[in-house]
């Protein structure tokens, strides 16, 4: 079965293109078959992975607005077990196509539908807002992560998201559920970040989750030479709390057991 994750947050620059990247590789690396999905007209996720506008015949705009073009001619290799579809700026123009477009919210499912069993793993990353995009890809998944910067405004943004996340299950997918919340961009020693990440842990508990990405410029480091920060500094607290992250989204999704991970 393939398990089609969602990192989904409205807010921009709270780390969703980073944690998809970082988390792909680590399941690469694991030996999951895992597949990229960059649902973003900006192609951040593209761009991170070292993909400019043009390298490409197709990307996912034309798979899901182009009948006649299959969803594998828009995958592209990226290293051992790890694919990636790319998007660029003719997905913005996605948002007003789907308009008048038949059950347009299930448009990404049908897309993504001939590549079941192919993959353990589908990750998509959104773009930041609760846009029609964004509606597709919670439609397509089975989970949702949704990475959290430590600030007091991001709560706020949290509880919208979850709202949307309810809606989209009662109403399209019954079979979505929030995996967690992660917290990201965590700033060492100041009590803010503190605060937030118990007053989130308090009104959410168990589905955040025990895993911390703390801010660096690594991570920007690691994007400037088109890289995962697991592969560009592995043995960094940031590699290693995105291995863990791996580790968890196993427990959590597959069942496994740490004797199974180690």
């Amino acid at each position: 079965m393939t398990h089609i994750i969602s990192i989904a947050n409205q807010k921009g620059g709270v780390g969703k293109t980073t944690t998809v990247i970082n988390l792909g590789v680590s399941l690469a690396q694991m030996k999951k078959k895992v597949l990229l999905v960059d649902l973003d007209p900006q192609g951040a996720l593209s761009a991170g992975l070292g993909i400019k506008p043009g390298d490409v015949q197709h990307t996912i705009y034309d798979a899901m607005m182009d009948g006649s073009i299959p969803t594998n001619r828009t995958v592209n290799p990226v290293q051992a077990y790890l694919d990636v579809i790319p998007a660029d700026n003719d997905l913005a123009a996605a948002e007003i196509e789907l308009i008048p477009e038949i059950r347009r919210e299930l448009v990404l499912q049908r897309t993504l539908e001939p590549l079941d069993g192919w993959y353990d793993y589908v990750l998509i990353d959104c773009p930041p807002s609760l846009s029609l995009l964004t509606v597709n890809a919670l439609c397509a998944s089975t989970g949702v992560i949704v990475p959290m910067q430590c600030e007091f405004f991001a709560i706020r943004v949290i509880r919208t998201l979850l709202e949307s996340i309810e809606r989209t299950r009662d109403r399209l997918n019954p079979n979505l559920e929030l995996i967690g919340i992660l917290a990201t961009m965590y700033s060492t020693g100041t009590i803010h970040s503190r605060e937030v990440l118990d007053q989130i842990r308090e009104l959410y508990g168990d589905k955040v989750f025990d895993i911390v990405i703390y801010k660096s410029i690594r991570f920007a480091e690691a994007s400037v030479a088109h890289k995962a920060m697991v592969e560009y500094a592995g043995k960094h607290k940031g590699a290693r709390a995105y291995k863990k992250l791996a580790k968890s989204l196993l427990e959590r999704v597959d069942g496994a057991t740490p004797s199974d991970l180690s």
